[in-house]
């Protein structure tokens, strides 16, 4: 009796197994339901139609689309996309913005070095003079300069008013002739430094005037750009342009 009992159980559950694999099979053959759309774009285009989508759709793509929740909600309105003239404005725009930015950093940059570097007026008279210096003494030479061919024309003048043969004339004639191009190069250079010598108080000028300022507590960057080369960058243009007269 008790043999009976366990066959009758034994065939009850191995009817049950293959009735839960015949399920699990129709189950697995069933196409699967596309997932709902987390958003919905909705528009109208230039000839009236409404247009839904579940993605941004490109017939209205110079006009606003709104966004909608899976529950028709508004969730936000998408812009119209820009145009070439409108994509190259705004990069204008940001690009300005970006020199901008830039530059305030760069004239907080700047006052702070100005700060750090000179302590008071004294300071700052001490580095222009040092700037000035190699400028003035190359006007000094170029003077010296000048004297010297200014003498040499005399004698030449002299000379030349002796009597003398044609090839001695000409001689003397081509010797005056090269003391012209030498003069002429020195007042060149006479011209130049006096131009940089101007440059060069110009800018101690202007950074004294904003050392002032800034002595007296206004912010760092707060004045704007500096109007020229740091103080440091003029030493250096002016060493390098104190070269020697031209001959």
């Amino acid at each position: 009796m008790s043999h009976l009992k366990r066959v009758r159980q034994s065939g009850v559950q191995g009817t049950a197994a293959v009735v839960l694999q015949v399920w699990a099979l129709a189950v697995w053959a069933q196409p699967a339901s596309p997932p709902s759309p987390t958003e919905i774009y909705v528009c109208t285009d230039d000839q009236g139609r409404r247009i839904t989508a579940d993605r941004s759709i490109r017939e209205c793509i110079d006009r606003p689309q709104r966004v909608l929740n899976p529950d028709g909600s508004l969730r936000t309105v998408k812009p119209p996309s820009p145009t070439p003239e409108e994509r190259a404005a705004r990069e204008a725009r940001e690009r300005k913005q970006a020199e901008e930015a830039a530059a305030r950093a760069e004239a907080v940059r700047r006052d702070r070095f100005l700060l750090s570097r000179y302590r008071n007026e004294d300071a700052h008279r001490e580095a222009r003079e040092s700037a000035l210096d190699p400028v003035r003494l190359t006007m000094d030479l170029t003077e010296s300069r000048l004297s010297q061919l200014k003498r040499e024309r005399r004698a030449l003048e002299e000379e030349a008013r002796a009597p003398k043969s044609r090839e001695q004339a000409a001689a003397v004639k081509q010797q005056l002739d090269a003391n012209d191009v030498a003069t002429a190069a020195q007042r060149e250079n006479t011209q130049s430094q006096k131009v940089e010598l101007d440059r060069i108080n110009r800018l101690y000028d202007i950074e004294l005037e904003r050392l002032k300022r800034l002595w007296a507590g206004q912010p760092p960057g707060s004045m704007g750009p500096l109007e020229t080369a740091s103080s440091d960058a003029a030493a250096r243009t002016a060493s390098d342009r104190s070269a020697a007269p031209r001959k």
